[in-house]
């Protein structure tokens, strides 16, 4: 029997809106969901892991993946870059998991300009 594509969320608000605690209340919920991590060039701040609260990555790393194409969506903000892995992505919707991304209004747009169907 094949298996079924997962779902791609997009939860975008402002800062401070309650994005987190919603995605979180969700997750306590299904657990079968997942909240995209996404790649930043900012130094974590304390209590936050690589890989679990952001990809920590060089600007230099970044830029390279901007050059090849790997964000569904990437943004500048001040002195930071922030962006979407599109291999993260496509590997969990491929394996039947619904992801969420938290994330802002114009990476929503580009989003929903490569995947139209997302919610």
């Amino acid at each position: 029997m094949a298996q079924t594509r997962g779902n791609l969320f997009i939860l975008s608000a402002p800062s401070g809106a309650g994005k987190s605690s919603l995605i979180t209340a969700l997750l306590k919920k299904h657990a079968d969901m997942k909240v995209s991590v996404s790649h930043t060039t900012r130094s974590p701040r304390p209590g936050e892991d690589n890989a679990v609260h952001y990809h920590f990555v060089s600007a230099d790393e970044f830029k390279a993946l901007i050059a090849k194409d790997d964000f569904f969506e990437w943004a500048q903000v001040f002195d930071n870059y922030y962006g979407t892995s599109k291999q993260a992505i496509e590997s969990q919707l491929n394996a039947g998991i619904d992801v969420f991304l938290d994330i802002d209004w114009q990476g929503a747009q580009q989003v929903r300009e490569i995947m139209p169907s997302v919610q």
